[in-house]
């Protein structure tokens, strides 16, 4: 089975227009989203409407928590918690009903997902640690788990010194933002899987970052969330 993983699109159209475009050039047969869906940029009613569209499988976010439950807002940073305010106003109550009902976690067609981790995923940790990534392994049973939340691609082997995806290894693959990325690099993220090969790439999509900076801008967001945009952190 062919499979587009993306996360973290934070209301950013132009990149999840992009990265929709790449999938549809490729060819899957699932869309999986690791949640995140909104918060941050300008256009939470039309990413909300294009995920519910296209993605097989999604779980929920602590963005989407927090604009739609109103769960752990303050938890944000501020300019986070400013967008989430925003895009609450600009969703209907059928766009905020669908992200109350997303889980937490899912396991599907042989791959778990989950927003941070599978461990605990209402908690939203950050795995900075070998400690903590290591304990994710106990927490789901499929060969492949993939997740979000840092906005920074990476793939991590049960096994010490599986250095590629292969099958006969288990992994918890991040699959990095679409909408948000932080690792310096500011195309999208979107990373492909095939369950039968385990052949897995991380592609990156160049897409209009002006229009979605300046979106922020004149929808009165804070700017720093334009400019991060521009350069990927």
């Amino acid at each position: 089975m062919r499979i587009a993983c993306i996360s973290d699109t934070h209301s950013n159209l132009e990149a999840l227009t992009a990265v929709l475009k790449v999938i549809d050039e490729r060819g899957v047969d699932a869309i999986f989203c690791m949640g995140d869906i909104v918060g941050y940029g300008a256009d939470a009613a039309a990413c909300v409407d294009l995920v519910r569209e296209r993605c097989t499988a999604v779980v929920m976010g602590n963005h989407d928590a927090a604009v739609a439950l109103d769960r752990d807002l303050n938890k944000l940073p501020r300019d986070g918690q400013e967008a989430a305010l925003h895009n609450r106003a600009q969703l209907s109550d059928e766009q905020l009903d669908y992200l109350r009902g997303l889980p937490m976690r899912l396991e599907v067609d042989g791959c778990a997902l989950a927003h941070a981790t599978p461990h605990r995923p209402e908690a939203w940790i950050r795995m900075h640690s070998y400690a903590t990534v290591s304990e994710q392994f106990k927490h789901f049973q499929a060969p492949v788990c993939f997740v979000g939340h840092t906005h920074v691609p990476g793939v991590v082997a049960e096994k010490i010194g599986v250095l590629s995806v292969r099958p006969g290894n288990r992994y918890l693959i991040n699959v990095g933002s679409v909408g948000q990325p932080r690792d310096k690099n500011p195309r999208a993220c979107v990373a492909f899987f095939d369950s039968v090969t385990f052949q897995y790439e991380l592609v990156r999509v160049p897409y209009d970052i002006g229009s979605a900076a300046a979106k922020i801008r004149s929808a009165g967001l804070p700017v720093s969330l334009a400019k991060r945009l521009e350069v990927g952190e």
